[in-house]
């Protein structure tokens, strides 16, 4: 094999002598030479797989099975939610999810919360349901412009499915679910009605689960805070209108429930500032009696249903009647931003009065009884008021 093997070494060179082969062992060293090449080749080729699936990431292949969940905290990073994900067994291995994050651009976009996901799914398919909002887990409850504590309570009852009474019982201390101790003082001599009314911010919020009624109403309080450093109310209403916040706040809830329109909102805020502020003119809103009456579990009334006696009520704190002056003890409804802008810089004017004219809920304002009177004409006109206002 010797002789032979360096008659092949000699064939490469054409300038040596060549020796007469013996054609059998020729044959056989060919045939030995081919083996041990097929055999060298079939082993590089099944190692070489066998190095793929050893550097191969792990990665289910279907589209999942159970549904479970799993919790996207704010700051997490990529690595970390594919650790989480492995870690449910939603996905096979954490760098499987790395590497189908690093493929979609959208990535970068997964919002923190909770969301239904499934057990043994592929990376790009968990990837995929990350980033789809409506597999976000969250209780959502939008609360309207205006309503008062009842109203939002029930409306919060209603959503989550904690009892009224839950929320009731921490409703008594506001400071404790984050309202600013400072905003429960006033410059007009006026009594303060400390109560979390006014606070409960109009606006949509979600849940994630876990929450719990406090969690839920100081959810609500942080955004009424988030709201007021927004607008820079504190500063403005004391600087401008040179009244506490509190005051303004009971004015934005005034504005809120008398306004029929959005448009309307500033001028009834400017309206209660002339009258408790400039006029010395008791307000004579018939909003505070019906406030009064649902404080007191009554049902509420429309305005020409209200009896003298209601509209006068002395025990009523936040009275407005013809016999007290000023502004109530405290607000009357949840003001939105629309209702506290007004309230924080509404439109000059000198008006006193105001009463709706068309259906749409538009007011007109004047300034004298007999503008008043000539507006009064108007709405009967247009059927916004009928029966004894109209004689």
């Amino acid at each position: 094999m010797m002789d032979d093997l360096e008659l092949v070494y000699e064939d490469v060179d054409p300038g040596r002598h060549r020796r007469r082969r013996k054609k059998g062992r020729s044959g056989l060293a060919m045939i030995l030479v081919v083996v041990i090449l097929g055999a060298l080749g079939g082993g590089a080729w099944y190692g070489a797989n066998k190095l793929g699936d050893f550097f191969a990431v792990p990665d289910y292949e279907t589209a999942g099975s159970s549904d479970t969940s799993v919790k996207v905290k704010k700051g997490e990073s990529i690595a970390d939610i594919g650790n989480n994900l492995m870690h449910a067994d939603v996905v096979k291995s954490a760098k499987a999810f790395v590497n189908a994050a690093k493929e979609n651009p959208d990535s970068t976009k997964i919002q923190p919360g909770t969301y239904k996901v499934r057990k043994q799914m592929r990376a790009k398919d968990a990837l995929a349901m990350l980033l789809d909002l409506k597999n976000k887990i969250t209780t959502k409850v939008t609360l309207r412009e205006g309503l008062t504590i009842g109203g939002t309570l029930d409306a919060l009852s209603k959503a989550t499915g904690i009892p009224v009474a839950d929320y009731k019982a921490l409703i008594a201390d506001p400071v404790a679910l984050g309202v600013p101790d400072f905003w429960f003082k006033r410059n007009d001599g006026k009594p303060v009605e400390k109560s979390i009314e006014g606070f409960l911010f109009p606006d949509t919020y979600e849940f994630e689960p876990g929450f719990t009624a406090e969690s839920v109403l100081k959810a609500i309080i942080f955004r009424f805070n988030q709201e007021m450093e927004a607008l820079d109310f504190l500063n403005k209403v004391q600087n401008e209108r040179k009244i506490s916040p509190f005051e303004a706040l009971v004015v934005a809830s005034l504005a809120q429930v008398e306004s029929g329109n959005v448009d309307d909102l500033g001028k009834v805020a400017r309206v209660a500032y002339n009258r408790a502020y400039k006029k010395n003119m008791p307000l004579q809103f018939d909003v505070t009696a019906n406030y009064w009456l649902e404080k007191q579990g009554k049902p509420t009334k429309s305005s020409s249903d209200l009896t003298a006696a209601e509209l006068n009520d002395t025990k009523n704190p936040y009275n407005t009647g013809a016999s007290s002056k000023g502004l109530p003890a405290g607000p009357i409804s949840n003001p939105g931003s629309a209702a506290l802008k007004g309230a924080m810089d509404p439109p000059p004017g000198d008006w006193v009065f105001f009463v709706a004219v068309d259906k749409e809920g538009h007011s007109a304002f004047a300034v004298t009884d007999d503008e008043h009177r000539a507006n009064i004409r108007k709405a009967c006109q247009a059927g916004v008021l009928s029966g004894d206002a109209c004689k």
